[in-house]
């Protein structure tokens, strides 16, 4: 894969998290001439090769940023050729059931996303004549689709510089510029990530911030935790979470089911199971049929 930042592909760096604490403690702090330095420097020498960034497809590059959420890379790369390989165009995934759509999921975990993604490809097909708008603000009124992602498909399909902040980028400007500094605002990172921006090639290097926080998030543990909007996580197991995928597991898998046996399909407990239908039937991502049985929409 080719960047284009024009570093000296000599320049080596033995330990770029090393260097750039030692450049974020000298006098002064850290300049954002440095830091863009540092950050070309170190995508040139350490950038990651995913599927996603060999594209400017709008859709694939919506499908890649769907799975995205709340799911690292990793886990995302097979699953992400599966899915495509099924629905490779807007029209395909519009098209198709959302049963189909839960079973091309299985395997990524918060299915509310295939919901949103089915739901935004027939919006696209229908309103847009099956093309992405270009505009932020056009993307971000599409399901499931928030400041981040809307900004992050402008920059990576139609190469828009708007300022982002994901957790890997804020996990960079936490630790490049506010070393010492609890409960820091997203408020504060965007006007740096404004300041720092390329905005001849946005795509490059967000690309570049987020291998790096990559790298620095397993490096130095817990970064993030000094973000005033940090929010542990509850534990999956025993959680609404884990009854909602139990649920629409059950759903994809064996088609509309009574409530007896989709309790035994998902195999939790009735106050569990009523909780999460509830409120899945409530956000209509679960409906009811003739007889009182439940299933997808």
């Amino acid at each position: 894969m080719r960047y284009c930042f024009g570093v000296n592909r000599r320049q080596h760096l033995s330990d770029p998290i090393e260097r750039l604490e030692k450049l974020a403690s000298s006098s002064g702090g850290m300049t954002p001439r440095a830091f863009r330095s540092f950050v070309r420097a170190f995508f040139r020498q350490h950038g990651r090769e995913l599927p996603w960034r060999t594209t400017r497809d709008p859709y694939r590059i919506v499908v890649s940023e769907f799975m995205l959420q709340q799911t690292q890379a990793e886990r995302v790369v097979p699953k992400y050729a599966e899915f495509l390989a099924r629905f490779p165009t807007w029209s395909a995934l519009a098209d198709a059931s959302a049963a189909e759509v839960m079973q091309a999921w299985r395997g990524l975990g918060y299915y509310r996303r295939a919901f949103n993604l089915h739901r935004a490809a027939k919006i696209v097909v229908c309103e847009h004549r099956g093309k992405l708008p270009r505009d932020p603000i056009a993307i971000r009124e599409l399901p499931g689709v928030g400041d981040y992602t809307a900004g992050a498909v402008a920059a990576f399909a139609f190469g828009i510089a708007t300022p982002i902040v994901e957790t890997n980028i804020r996990a960079v400007f936490l630790h490049a510029f506010f070393p010492k500094e609890a409960r820091v605002s997203d408020r504060d990172i965007v006007a740096l990530v404004d300041e720092t921006l390329d905005r001849k090639n946005p795509r490059d290097w967000y690309y570049a911030l987020m291998d790096l926080g990559s790298e620095l998030k397993r490096k130095r543990r817990g970064i993030n935790r000094r973000s005033k909007h940090h929010v542990r996580q509850s534990p999956y197991r025993g959680s609404n979470r884990e009854a909602r995928a139990a649920i629409l597991k059950a759903l994809a898998e064996r088609g509309a089911l009574g409530l007896g046996a989709l309790r035994r399909e998902a195999n939790i407990s009735p106050q569990r199971l009523k909780r999460a239908l509830d409120a899945l039937v409530t956000e209509g991502l679960v409906v009811k049929g003739k007889g009182a049985r439940l299933m997808l929409p």
